[in-house]
């Protein structure tokens, strides 16, 4: 922690403290009595930053600094809503962008604390990025960290806002608020891949029974979540409920470190779940040693409450009730916090107590609620216990890439949903789906023997589609812990990142970009029962467009529906993108670097990615004009040798060829109707990889005339119809003609945008 200022940042007078923080961020401080809080507080916890330019002007009494960014103007009195404001400039329109005390700004939201209970959209608490061009934290109220790193309550009657002034360059807010609250730790690699989680009391033969089964299938987990069910929830009413637990039920799990060391064995992680609420009742295994711990008398069996402002009751509740557990094998703690925000000393939340002890005694990762602005530095969020319908599914793209503006980027919902609702294949696979392209999958549903996510439990073509991308999300680890390393900004963003100046960016809810070479539009509402497809609108920035998961090519610059059945959704990436995949087909529990990638390319434009892996980074490069792959070497350990593949979605016609430094080698072509690969094997990490398929590729032409057949033929609509509608948009005849005569047949809407979709897709240069 910095949180001291450069004193050239500074500009003060008797009761106010302005400190420019950077050319975009302020602090505004007002305290009667002339005190200004110079302690960390659970949001800024680095003050002391490279002092930026900026101007001090004093006229008539009134005070000006000026930046490159913002000109603030106060009177130096008490701070008033006619005495204090600050425009923002960047040429957003003045009456929109000045700021003035005590008006709440109307910025693009944040996050909020938990999902719990939720059917649907909830509100958020407040982000640093606005369309307004400025945003505010206001820090009156957190607690404070002092020089030992212990805390206290903030001071009564201050004023300290944090004023965001960027405009709409969204993502150096973000950067801003990072390098005052400091940036997301890099959570460890194993934790990007799938997570199974049950409300079940499981024994220690039936999990393992579970992982067994998830083998032959082919289900890659990496981390095993054990809920409450793990510790004694039987007890006797005298010590209250059995929520709260630290001891093994030993009935379900007679030899818990054995068990662990087997989960282990099977590549998973292990994360138990606490709820810490009703402390250390006497039937506690650990309840004698906490008891001397505090110097209590164990005779009394007196409870020992929760406290979490207690120093000796926090070091004894790490080192007496957790470390044991750890020795047994327990990776990282799952706190269950549902006790609200309030302690024993008014302002002290044991949320972020919780979080921050947490965190700190662990060193790896935390899973737990979000506690306010600064809870990034806490990984993995647990949004809550969502009810199961199409409605929560639909919110969490929205919540997941919202988020980012508060630079929460590791959400981790119950995928599936968690309790209430009814049963509905379609809802559970298109979660699964959307899970696979989110921060965290955990699979997870309450304790309800109807409540269960495994694949094998729904019937075709459910339980194949989850599988897949079950599948997939483990094949992605390359790509995901390349983004985790990535400086600035989380994985999932909103469009409007992209583009803030197009109201289309901000006007499609379910769609977001995933790091910086896919856009996601998640499908969030059922498929139509006429065409079988379900449909998400969808903007697309200008360019041409590619579907990884499908090989369909669209032309940008608009807005869309797009439609899937139920195998896939739409993730699309423009030209330049490089993906790099693990290569096996069935990835492994334990998400090591893969010894197998599979890159895939997207032709069109130059691309450049830095593959980073813990102990190396592999550079690669694509050259439109040469139309080839430049790939390694690798900086740093690791891997001897290495077999790659290299796809081109949407690329055919062409004939691959691979060197290694520059030496002509074998290689596997692979070719189909919509796509080409190439495999070579055992290439050396620290040579140079090159696959070339010819100067300036560009994607394929879709199969119009297929794709439409298809979309007819699968159409649950009388074949009179079907044969009129095929036969109007095959017309020798102006695209926009055929168009015009479409929307005349009265068709239902659905079937007309399915078609539309399929026309559209590349043509609008011929309307």
């Amino acid at each position: 922690m910095r949180p001291v200022a450069d004193p050239a940042a500074v500009v003060r007078g008797e009761h106010y403290r302005i400190t420019v923080l950077t050319d975009g961020l302020v602090r505004l401080e007002y305290a009667e009595d002339g005190v200004f809080e110079d302690r960390a507080s659970t949001f800024a916890v680095n003050r002391l930053l490279p002092v930026p330019e900026f101007r001090v002007r004093e006229s008539d009494g009134r005070l000006e600094v000026v930046t490159s960014r913002f000109r603030l103007t106060y009177d130096r009195g008490p701070f008033t809503t006619s005495g204090l404001s600050l425009a923002v400039g960047g040429g957003i329109s003045a009456y929109h962008s000045v700021w003035r005390y005590g008006q709440p700004p109307r910025d693009l939201g944040g996050t909020a604390r938990t999902l719990d209970d939720t059917d649907g959209a909830i509100p958020l608490e407040p982000g640093v990025v606005s369309r307004t061009g400025f945003a505010v934290i206001d820090d009156s109220h957190s607690f404070l960290f002092d020089d030992e790193g212990w805390v206290s309550a903030g001071n009564v009657g201050r004023t300290d806002l944090y004023v965001f002034a960027y405009g709409h360059d969204y993502a150096e807010a973000v950067r801003a608020f990072y390098a005052v609250s400091g940036p997301p730790p890099v959570v460890p690699r194993w934790a990007l891949g799938n997570w199974w989680s049950r409300h079940h009391a499981y024994t220690d033969e039936s999990y393992l029974a579970l992982l067994d089964r998830f083998g032959r299938e082919g289900l890659p987990f990496s981390v095993g979540v054990i809920d409450m069910d793990w510790h004694l929830t039987d007890v006797d009413p005298r010590h209250g409920s059995g929520w709260t637990g630290y001891t093994w039920n030993r009935a379900l799990f007679p030899d818990p470190a054995e068990f662990l060391k087997r989960v282990h064995d099977n590549g998973l992680r292990v994360t138990l779940n606490v709820h810490p609420a009703d402390g250390v009742r006497s039937y506690e295994q650990a309840y004698p040693a906490m008891a001397a711990a505090l110097d209590r008398d164990p005779s009394t069996a007196e409870p020992i409450a929760f406290d979490v402002t207690d120093r000796r009751f926090l070091t004894a509740y790490f080192e007496v009730l957790h470390r044991g557990l750890e020795a047994d094998g327990v990776d990282f703690w799952w706190l269950d916090w549902q006790s609200g925000p309030y302690s024993r000393i008014a302002g002290i939340d044991p949320l972020w107590m919780l979080n921050h002890f947490h965190f700190l005694d662990n060193g790896k990762l935390t899973f737990s609620r979000y506690a306010g602005p600064g809870s990034h530095r806490y990984p993995v969020g647990f949004s809550g216990d969502t009810v199961i319908s199409w409605a929560s599914l639909a919110f969490q793209p929205f919540f997941t890439a919202t988020a980012a503006n508060i630079g929460y980027g590791w959400w981790s919902h119950d995928i599936g949903g968690h309790f209430f609702g009814v049963r509905d294949d379609e809802l559970a696979t298109r979660w699964v789906q959307f899970g696979c392209f989110s921060p965290i999958l955990r699979l997870h549903s309450a304790k309800n023997p109807f409540l269960h996510k495994e694949p094998w439990s729904f019937p075709s073509p459910a339980r194949e589609v989850m599988t897949t991308f079950l599948r997939l999300r483990h094949r992605l680890v390359p790509y995901l812990h390349t983004m985790n390393h990535r400086a600035g900004l989380p994985l999932v963003l909103p469009m409007y990142y992209r583009s803030p100046g197009t109201d289309e960016a901000y006007e499609v809810p379910g769609q977001y970009q995933f790091g910086t070479e896919l856009l996601v539009a998640a499908i969030t509402s059922p498929a139509d029962r006429r065409t079988g497809l379900a449909r998400v609108r969808t903007w697309l920035p200008e360019g041409t467009w590619v579907d990884v998961l499908t090989d369909l090519v669209y032309d940008g610059g608009r807005t869309l529906y797009l439609h899937r059945d139920l195998a896939t959704i739409p993730v699309l990436a423009t030209g330049g993108a490089i993906v790099p995949l693990d290569g096996a087909a069935v990835p492994a529990n334990d998400p090591v670097e893969p010894e197998h990638l599979e890159v895939l390319v997207v032709v069109g434009a130059d691309g450049s990615f830095d593959l980073v892996e813990d102990a190396a980074t592999t550079p690669l490069r694509w050259r439109q004009d040469q139309g080839e792959l430049v790939a390694g070497p690798a900086a740093g350990a690791g891997l001897v040798t290495r077999t790659w593949t290299t796809t081109f979605p949407a690329l055919t016609g062409v004939d691959p060829v691979a060197s290694v430094d520059n030496l002509p080698v074998p290689a596997e072509i692979h070719r189909d109707e919509t796509r080409t690969s190439i495999t070579v094997r055992d290439v050396p990490v620290t040579a140079t990889l090159r696959i070339g398929v010819g100067a300036r590729p560009r994607p394929r032409r879709n199969d119009v005339a297929g794709l439409l057949f298809t979309r007819l033929d699968r159409a649950q609509i009388a074949y009179a119809t079907k044969t009129r509608v095929h036969e109007t948009a095959t017309a020798d005849r102006p695209l926009a003609i055929r168009l015009s005569a479409l929307q005349a047949l009265g068709l239902d809407d659905e079937l007309l945008t399915a078609i539309g979709e399929i026309l559209l897709a590349q043509t609008l240069e011929e309307i």
